[in-house]
């Protein structure tokens, strides 16, 4: 038998007699988050804290109480460059709703706050003349299996 297929028999073999606990990643897949990066025009601070304190809270406490998220944060980016965010809004959530399942939770925000989905993008564009959404990132946490 050549060396290649003696080693590969080995490994085989190794890998049979280790136990399955052994095999097992130390890692799990945990919660997603979300953490979507804004630029704010200088001077307008105070607008985006307000709304973000307004209406922004409103719609993120409600989805916290329904189960839709876990939670959330807003992080200040303290010294930032130039092309980098000021502001990081992240949002934690345990598995990506269905089709079905966003279509009855965005129906249902809607009936809440008493809006549509035109006026909620009416409103993102009024926001977008002092704020601009750099970007936004997907993560998925993990954590330890044991």
């Amino acid at each position: 038998m050549n060396k290649f297929a003696l080693a590969a028999l080995g490994a085989v073999a190794f890998s049979l007699a280790m136990p399955v606990a052994a095999q097992e990643m130390p890692l799990k897949n945990g919660d997603y988050w979300v953490m979507s990066r804004i630029k704010i025009d200088d001077g307008h601070a105070g607008d985006y804290a307000d709304y973000l304190a307004g209406a922004w809270r409103k719609q993120m406490d409600w989805q916290v109480s329904k189960g839709y998220i876990k939670g959330y944060k807003i992080l200040d980016n303290v010294n930032p460059r130039v092309d980098e965010a000021d502001v990081v809004l992240v949002t934690m959530f345990d598995h990506m709703p269905t089709n079905a399942e966003g279509e009855a939770r965005n129906a249902a925000l809607n009936a809440y706050l008493a809006t549509t989905d035109r006026a909620m993008e009416a409103g993102s564009g009024e926001r977008a003349k002092y704020r601009h959404r750099v970007g936004s990132i997907l993560l998925q946490e993990q954590v330890w299996r044991k």
